[in-house]
């Protein structure tokens, strides 16, 4: 016998980028009545990629703003409620003979399961000129924007794992990639600084910071001080790429659902978490490719086990 749900959606989905809108579209489409809540205060990392060449599907390549659309126009078409609020708290509860999350964002929302998509955030370097300039010549993504530095002078910032990886990237568009680090030495590991330090390609600038990213339409210079000397230089470059960590926006589901030592959230194959009818996908999870492409298959695969979840709890599985 099918439970009674009025005023339940089967499913709310907390975040609107790639992944959350990919679920809901899944959801919406397989007839759960679905509620996805975009944050009102914080956008997804795809909207500010001045172009994407590398979804597949788009040989010309799209503006990361119109891909979100897009994804947004056809969750809606099938039925995906979509609203711009800040979740504030997240709890398990009875109603109506259900075991139900309630969401709080302004007002309370209950879904029988929950889909987290919250995404992360860059880590910053907090100059003047980083954020005027991304997608302008400032990116966070060497996958993302590498190929469109061919035969240009790139800058990287940062001296752990993912700066040297991705530096060993760029150097396969690049014509220059200059490592600037903080510190004298390197965090990363071993094997990834002896591959930097025999790369013709990359030269480093140690105990230095970037206090400021110049340019007009696009970057075209990094002001760079040496912290042994105080002196301050002036290096043009064509690009800068800041790679000093990044952040899972996971702080709503502290006490609800498993995180790893860095704070994304733990799930097996399915998407499912540590946490009864609660699923996640994107780049709030652990995972080892944080691209567009990743995002979307997280979100299906969300969508499908929270199908699967909320049938059998409603009883209408076959």
């Amino acid at each position: 016998m099918q439970q009674e749900t009025d005023g339940i959606y089967d499913t709310i989905i907390i975040g609107g980028g790639p992944a959350g809108l990919t679920a809901g579209l899944y959801t919406a489409r397989a007839n759960l009545k679905t509620l996805l809540i975009e944050g009102a205060t914080t956008v997804s990392q795809i909207t500010t990629t001045d172009l994407m060449e590398n979804f597949p599907g788009m040989p010309e390549g799209i503006n990361g703003y119109e891909l979100v659309q897009l994804f947004r126009k056809q969750a809606e078409k099938f039925g995906t409620e979509i609203i711009a609020a800040d979740v504030t708290s997240l709890a398990r509860e009875q109603r109506n003979g259900l075991e139900v999350w309630k969401v709080t964002a302004g007002s309370d929302y209950h879904a029988i399961s929950i889909i987290a998509a919250t995404g992360a955030t860059w880590r910053k370097i907090g100059v003047p000129g980083e954020e005027t300039f991304i997608g302008r010549g400032v990116s966070y993504c060497a996958t993302c924007d590498g190929p469109f530095y061919r035969n240009k002078e790139v800058i990287v910032i940062g001296g752990g794992d993912t700066a040297l990886q991705e530096a060993i990237f760029l150097t396969r568009y690049a014509a220059r990639v200059t490592i600037i680090h903080r510190r004298g030495r390197m965090r990363a590991a071993k094997v990834l600084q002896e591959k930097c330090f025999t790369e013709s390609k990359i030269r480093f600038i140690l105990d230095a910071v970037v206090e400021e990213i110049s340019g007009t339409d696009f970057v075209q210079g990094v002001r760079v001080k040496d912290l042994r000397t105080g002196e301050i230089s002036n290096i043009p470059t064509d690009g800068v790429f800041v790679f000093i960590g990044i952040s899972p926006n996971t702080e709503l589901f502290q006490g609800s659902v498993e995180l790893d030592r860095n704070g994304y959230i733990i799930t097996d194959a399915r998407m499912q978490t540590s946490a009864k009818g609660v699923f996640a996908g994107g780049d709030c999870t652990g995972k080892l490719l944080r691209q567009v492409i990743t995002a979307c298959g997280d979100g299906a695969t969300a969508a499908f086990s929270a199908q699967l979840y909320v049938d059998e709890l409603k009883g209408e599985a076959y």
